[in-house]
Formats: structure tokens, sequence, C-alpha cells
């Protein structure tokens, strides 16, 4: 049977999920705007799309689902760093496998998914490691 703290993990794991798929919503609907009807180029439109979900979920997550009360500068700086990896690599990848003919939404949909994963074991294994459940700790 799992224990109290497995169960907190694995609600964590859901709010994260929501929350995501709220910052998704975002991205998607603007990558349709921009690229789909707009017809701007694919790196230009994911880069805005991706930065508009970025702060969303970072400000939703750090509150609702990680709790952290610690320092919201450190935090944003080690969620750019993720980023500073992540967006060059997924967005040439994506221009990469455009030019190749793979259709520009199905290399969103892959790199969302990858986004998504990656995101949350980075943030709750290195971001949040050790100020999970502070803001709980700050309000006694």
């Amino acid at each position: 049977m799992a224990d109290k703290k497995d169960f907190k993990e694995l609600i964590r794991a859901v709010k994260f999920t929501l929350v995501s798929a709220s910052a998704g919503i975002i991205q998607v609907g603007l990558q349709l705007l921009l690229y789909g009807l707009l017809k701007w180029t694919y790196w230009i439109a994911y880069l805005i799309s991706l930065i508009a979900s970025v702060v969303w979920n970072f400000t939703i997550n750090r509150r609702i689902t990680f709790r952290a009360a610690g320092n919201v500068t450190r935090a944003m700086l080690l969620v750019l760093a993720f980023y500073a990896v992540f967006t060059p690599v997924s967005t040439v990848l994506g221009e990469l496998c455009e030019s190749s003919g793979v259709d520009g939404f199905i290399v969103f949909a892959v790199t969302l998914l990858l986004n998504f994963v990656l995101e949350y074991l980075y943030t709750r294994l290195f971001v949040y490691r050790n100020s999970c459940d502070s803001v709980d700790k700050t309000e006694s």
C-alpha cells in the first residue's frame, strides 16, 4: 500500500499535468494562430507560443503544484536554464523535420510531449527538490 508521501507525489503529478495542459492550450492556440492561420515561419511561431506557455506554466505550477516559497528569481533562472537547452534543440529539430517534409503540427505535438515529461522531471527533481510544499511551512 502506498504511503502518504507517495500519494502526495501522485497528486503533485496530476496537478502538474492539469496545469501543463492549460499551458499547452495556450501554446497550441498561439501556434494555430501564428503558424496555422497567419503562416508565420515555424520557429518564430514556436518560440512565441513556447514563451507564453512557459511563463504561465512556471507561475501556476510554482504556487499550486510545488507550493514553493523559495527564491522566485533562482527558480526562474533554473527553469530558464532548462529552456536555454530545450528551446534551441527543439527549434532546430522542428525546422529540420519540417524541411524534410514532416508536418509542422506532428513535430509540434512530439515536442509538447517531450517538454511535458522532461520539464516535470527537471522541475521536481532539480528546481524544487528541497522547497516543495515550503509555502505550508512558512504559513504555519
